[in-house]
């Protein structure tokens, strides 16, 4: 495999843990800043990471157009892969400062509210279920339950379930992953879940460099 994948950096994401994820899977990451470089890298897939405050996420984006860019690549239904704060930033709204999504789909970012002893933010290992079957994110992954890495105070609510691609309980259950087309999102950091999270990255690079069937 030698997909070249391009990755965002906004300034507050976990960009070398992703684009060190994304060489240990054969992937070829190149890292991009403005709409011009992920125009002219030559990317088949694109990923937006996250790490901190949506409000910082959505403003970086926006202040370098590459919110444009990322809306445009969804649209056209190039393969795109959002993890935690690039997950939320494709909702219309947040409950964190009032924040305004990119909203690529309609929905809500919200906190948890959970009595003790369960703590916010969530953090740690949890066990996802894949509640939708034959993606291309699930190749070699079981779909009753495999354990990935969490750290987010904040879940997405979609207001088209269709999107839900997994589910973790913490407290009741919340949205883990969503998928439509050549677009997947997770919630937990696959480059912090060991095998299993590089598996998610082995699997989207290879989704990204395989041909569109018409």
């Amino acid at each position: 495999m030698s997909a070249r994948v391009a990755v965002i950096d906004t300034g507050i994401c976990n960009l070398r843990s992703v684009t060190k994820a994304l060489e240990a899977v054969g992937a070829s990451p190149v890292v991009v800043r403005t709409p011009a470089e992920a125009d002219e890298c030559g990317a088949c897939g694109l990923v937006l990471p996250g790490v901190g405050a949506l409000r910082d996420c959505v403003f970086a984006l926006r202040s370098s157009g590459l919110d444009a860019t990322v809306r445009g690549w969804i649209e056209q239904d190039r393969p795109f892969l959002g993890v935690c704060l690039g997950m939320q930033a494709l909702f219309s709204s947040s409950e964190e400062g009032g924040v305004t999504g990119l909203g690529v789909f309609p929905g809500r970012v919200v906190r948890f509210r959970l009595a003790p002893p369960l703590k916010v933010p969530h953090m740690g290992w949890n066990t996802v279920r894949f509640v939708r079957k034959g993606t291309a994110l699930q190749d070699d992954l079981a779909d009753d339950g495999e354990s990935f890495y969490f750290v987010h105070s904040y879940h997405c609510v979609p207001d088209d379930r269709s999107l839900v691609l997994a589910e973790c309980d913490y407290g009741p259950p919340f949205v883990a992953a969503i998928a439509r087309g050549r677009l997947f999102a997770t919630q937990f950091h696959p480059e912090k879940s060991q095998a299993k999270g590089l598996r998610i990255y082995r699997n989207f690079a290879a989704s990204a460099e395989a041909p569109v069937m018409r």
